[in-house]
């Protein structure tokens, strides 16, 4: 089965909070997939469930996952305090070609511009099949939290534009980090070394703080 893309946001969020308390064997078995034992292998399955749900087309093209409405889904598994249990991927991030780029034309602040945020059971002693979908929480970043992200945005990618990648650590970004993101140490790519020259280093993804994603999903005002 494969749904249509929604129409509207309305739309969206209709489908989206119909999926709330459904446990994940009950989603996988509406759509005819199955429910693997553990996410070690298959680390994107949860997010592809919800997107057959909802009837997101992008895959794994860089674009929104609905692109037509402007909306980005997020998954986000939580502890059962409702902490977010690791920070959230956004997108990979450029380490080439990048001279001249401002935050307001970046990829990532395309993405970030409005988001789904589906939370799931997320806790590893919880059986996959028997883990839940939570309430969903449809955010727009405030002017604050954009200039938060604009200014961790800006300091990362000066570090990569001037040369000192390998110098990014963990430390780095008051709400938005970058790190390695590959499946293997092989898959390497370019990127700007010290003196200028192209380098081969891993490849880097953009990740949100944990601490900061669990503020949105206690926003009071949030649109749903």
């Amino acid at each position: 089965m494969q749904l249509a893309p929604p129409k509207s946001e309305l739309e969206l969020l209709n489908r989206a909070e119909s999926l709330a308390g459904y446990s994940f064997a009950e989603l996988a078995e509406e759509v005819g997939i199955t429910v693997p034992n553990d996410l070690r292998r298959d680390k994107g399955w949860v997010g592809q469930l919800i997107e057959k749900h909802l009837g997101a087309e992008a895959g794994s093209r860089p674009e929104q996952d609905f692109a037509h409405l402007g909306i980005e889904l997020k998954t986000i598994p939580l502890s059962h305090s409702g902490k977010p249990l690791e920070s959230t991927f956004v997108c990979v991030a450029p380490l080439t070609g990048i001279h001249g780029l401002t935050w307001q034309q970046s990829h990532i602040r395309q993405k970030l511009s409005k988001v789904l945020w589906v939370p799931v059971e997320g806790e590893r002693e919880l059986p996959l099949a028997e883990r839940h979908v939570g309430f969903p929480r449809l955010w727009t970043p405030t002017p604050a939290q954009e200039d938060l992200l604009r200014e961790d945005w800006e300091e990362l990618m000066e570090m990569i534009a001037t040369g000192r990648i390998n110098e990014i650590s963990a430390k780095h970004g008051q709400i938005m980090q970058i790190r390695p993101k590959a499946a293997n140490s092989r898959a390497l790519t370019d990127a700007y070394g010290a003196s200028g020259k192209h380098i081969k280093t891993l490849p880097r993804g953009f990740y949100l703080r944990s601490h900061f994603t669990h503020s949105i999903l206690l926003e009071p005002n949030a649109t749903v």
